[in-house]
């Protein structure tokens, strides 16, 4: 790889190596609000106290709680073909579902700031075998720093948005510089192929996307059948993976709702359940009562709203609600992943913006799998349509896991593609 640098990626470099004492400050800030764990901020400025593994190590970036779930089934098929697995992810609420969900073999690391030092220095301490970043985790001091090391350097799950395209297309240079650190694409779609490949990405291929092999979430048998004794026959809506803004939308919805179903029960579940404080001030303004899930408060018959401020649960709380509202559909977050909704069988509203997951959506919208509401003034109307047919609302909910259940077979693709970069591995002898 002779090409230059670019003078943009020079100039991102030298920045980051200048604001990188500031660091310290932003991580300060963020700890501050519970977006860092003070504990571990070592491993952000990639030092850490984990010894590495011997053999063999597979590093996976996956950002976010989405990412992550999307990608834990290949973590679990590599550490049954005898790898080690280093996960790093960016959010608090990623690493509380790696520690959770993780099997022996693999290990939780942040993902170090990206400036030279802190990548370089959790290079040094790592030494990957092969390395992959999932979906669209493009930064530029990791690329550069990746372009210079003897690593195969993957983007698993890959996915562009038509913006991030356009974006890219402008600086044509820096994404052709940028793009040609991977030496391998796998796409979820064939149009993220195409965008890819007309980046400078020098392969690519599509094996679809490997949220339709995502296992079918875990139930509580017990707490299940706790809640909905407790709910007895009173509907259920579900508002969950909510952003800041939608649990007003979902809220005002809800007030609209109960004038024809006055003992309906809303199950408010935040995407970040550290929120959950601020929604409880937000549900006695409005005069609402309501038990928390954390608490291990009850369900009780003059409960309006349950507020699942937990993680790991969701798989729960879709099956205790026939219809749910999937949230980060109005905000910048770009929605969340419909295959686990799908999967346990509730019948799907969203939002339009959901640029995270679109090509799932896209299906979903075609087949009727799925209702798009394009503004929240219209959400309460959608979901008492669901309501009052029923057996429309199954019908949804079942076309939705038929999808699934056609795309899935993306997990099986992408071990395929990956074989030989992991025979190269087995050749290299792994470092100890």
């Amino acid at each position: 790889m002779a090409d230059p640098r670019p003078v943009l990626v020079t100039a991102y470099r030298a920045l980051a190596v200048a604001l990188t004492p500031l660091f310290h400050f932003l991580f300060w800030l963020r700890s501050r609000s519970g977006k860092e764990i003070p504990e571990r901020k070592s491993e952000r400025f990639g030092k850490a106290d984990v010894v590495r593994p011997e053999g063999k190590l597979v590093w996976i970036h996956a950002a976010s709680v989405g990412e992550t779930v999307s990608v834990l089934p290949l973590v679990d098929a590599l550490i049954s073909d005898g790898n080690k697995v280093l996960l790093t992810t960016v959010t608090v609420t990623a690493a509380e579902l790696a520690q959770k969900r993780l099997p022996a073999g693999a290990n939780h690391q942040f993902m170090p700031f990206d400036a030279p030092a802190p990548i370089a220095s959790f290079l040094d301490k790592w030494r990957p075998d092969l390395a992959m970043v999932v979906e669209s985790e493009i930064w530029p001091c990791l690329f550069d720093e990746m372009r210079r090391r003897p690593i195969p350097f993957l983007l698993v799950n890959g996915r562009l948005s038509d913006k991030s395209h356009r974006n890219w297309s402008i600086l044509r240079g820096v994404a052709r510089y940028l793009f040609q650190c991977l030496d391998f694409v796998l796409a979820q779609s064939e149009a993220d192929a195409e965008r890819f490949r007309h980046l400078g990405c020098r392969k690519v291929e599509m094996p679809g996307n490997l949220k339709f092999d995502a296992e079918e979430p875990a139930l509580d048998e017990s707490a299940f059948r706790t809640l909905k004794g407790q709910a007895g026959q009173r509907p259920i809506w579900l508002a969950a993976l909510t952003h800041p803004g939608e649990d007003d939308y979902a809220l005002d919805a809800f007030d609209e709702l109960r004038r024809a179903n006055s003992d309906l029960l809303l199950i408010l579940v935040p995407r970040h359940p550290k929120r959950a404080d601020q929604i409880c001030e937000m549900l006695q303004v409005r005069g609402l009562t309501f038990s928390r899930r954390s608490s291990g408060e009850e369900i009780l018959p003059e409960t309006q709203v349950y507020l699942g401020d937990t993680l790991g649960e969701m798989g729960l709380f879709y099956r205790l609600a026939p219809v749910t509202f999937l949230g980060g559909s109005y905000t910048e977050a770009g929605g969340h992943n419909p295959v686990e909704a799908a999967l346990c069988g509730s019948a799907l509203v969203t939002g339009p913006r959901v640029s995270n997951a679109r090509a799932v959506y896209k299906d979903f919208w075609k087949h009727e799998a799925a209702l798009r509401v394009s503004s929240p003034d219209n959400l309460s109307a959608s979901v008492e349509a669901l309501f009052k047919d029923p057996e429309a609302a199954k019908r949804q909910a079942t076309r939705a896991r038929e999808l699934v259940e056609a795309g899935r077979g993306a997990l099986d693709k992408t071990l395929a593609s990956l074989k030989p970069y992991l025979k190269s591995t087995d050749a290299a002898g792994g470092a100890a």
